[in-house]
């Protein structure tokens, strides 16, 4: 190599290296207090993989199991199995009925809404109405991951299905990386999806996998998407099962799984790129690359926190309430699969920075899926463990 090829290859490999401690750099490990105590009790037990749960005004927990199945847990400790036609649901390894979301207006309509795997008719256009405006076809493939809108009765004992609100989010048929969480904000969904195992589907904008999605409760593009006509907000995502808004500021926050490294909780922004590209030459799924790559995405904006090395598998995140939580009323709590446990998190004033951590729970109950909060302030949180032996807990702040 002549010296004058040798100074450009330094230069490269020192851009390269800035680039990427850049992006390591924006995300500081915070503070990490002592482990809280917690009171937990058992709500509900003999549940199979309980995928997502949501507090009623009523003080009801709603649930979804991953196989099929909607449970009712009513406060005074009965449990109800809601009879519904699932019958079309794909449930294959992560997939399946996923995410859960109570319609703002729960208490007068009674409708909830479902991010749920299902097979498609032979033959049948896979992406109906809105989506269909995409620029690219999008290929039947036998199963497809839709929002869908039902309506249950005052005595919580029968739902039945009022209507597809989108259609089109794609799911291969090992359900690997099938996302799909799902939270209701004003007159709006917020969707989370997974890229599939797709090379390029978390960097394209003509696939709804590896995105955070937004849209009306009619299924309409929301106001604030980068492209009017598409339910996509922000793009370069891995696998998102859970997006939390946080009240008072209305910012949200999506909940990643990593690779082998950093699963990443994001701040989103309308258009945001968050620099997971795992396409390589020739065309494969290469996991090895970073979640957040600035050197192949440029731009790609940093996690507001990450796990570090290995990951811990966060399926889901809500925001707590203002007070009762001690340190952490007002912050982040995030469910762990692998890791087997609960991470409080505080949040800077602006949000963009993680101010301290702890964990809690570790290795008690296993892996723990769902979080949301009850009517009383409480924590509610579901097992995932398998077997018809998951649990529904009641998590409370002691200090």
């Amino acid at each position: 190599m002549t010296p004058t090829r040798i100074g450009r290859a330094r230069i490269t490999i020192a851009c390269v290296a800035t680039a990427v401690a850049t992006a390591m750099t924006a995300w500081t490990a915070p503070h990490a207090d002592a482990a809280p105590r917690l009171q937990v009790t058992t709500l509900a037990s003999s549940l199979n993989i309980p995928w997502d749960v949501e507090a009623a005004p009523d003080g009801t927990a709603l649930l979804t199991q991953r196989a099929g199945g909607f449970v009712a847990i009513r406060p005074d400790g009965r449990e109800i199995s809601v009879a519904a036609d699932l019958s079309r649901v794909f449930a294959v390894k992560e997939a399946g009925v996923m995410g859960l979301a109570l319609d703002p207006g729960f208490a007068q309509n009674r409708r909830f809404y479902t991010c749920q795997a299902e097979v498609t008719r032979p033959g049948a256009p896979s992406i109906p109405g809105e989506v269909a405006n995409l620029p690219l076809p999008w290929p039947n493939t036998g199963q497809v991951i839709n929002v869908v809108a039902w309506r249950i009765s005052g005595d919580w004992i029968r739902a039945h299905r009022e209507r597809t609100v989108l259609s089109g989010i794609p799911v291969n048929a090992s359900g690997r990386h099938a996302g799909c969480g799902l939270t209701a904000s004003g007159r709006s969904l917020w969707i989370g999806t997974g890229d599939n195992a797709i090379p390029g589907n978390p960097q394209s904008w003509n696939s709804l996998g590896g995105k955070v999605l937004h849209v009306n409760l009619n299924g309409t593009a929301a106001a604030g998407n980068p492209n009017p006509r598409s339910p996509i907000y922000s793009l370069g995502h891995r696998n998102v099962q859970g997006v939390a808004v946080q009240p008072g500021t209305g910012r949200v926050y999506a909940i990643e799984q990593g690779t082998d490294r950093d699963d990443e909780l994001n701040l989103l922004r309308s258009g945001g790129n968050y620099g997971y590209r795992p396409d390589r030459a020739p065309v494969i799924y290469d996991e090895s690359v970073p979640m957040t790559d600035p050197v192949r995405v440029p731009g790609a904006i940093g996690a507001v926190w990450r796990s570090g090395s290995s990951t811990i598998a966060t399926p889901d995140a809500t925001f707590l309430p203002s007070t009762g939580w001690g340190p952490f009323s007002g912050g982040l709590v995030i469910s762990a699969l692998k890791g087997k446990r609960l991470v409080f998190v505080r949040l800077s004033a602006d949000g963009r920075r993680t101010v301290s951590v702890v964990e809690a729970l570790q290795e008690r109950y296993g892996r723990l899926r769902a979080v949301a909060v009850a009517r009383d302030g409480s924590l509610l949180v579901t097992t995932s463990n398998g077997g018809s032996a998951d649990k529904l807990l009641r998590v409370r702040w002691v200090g």
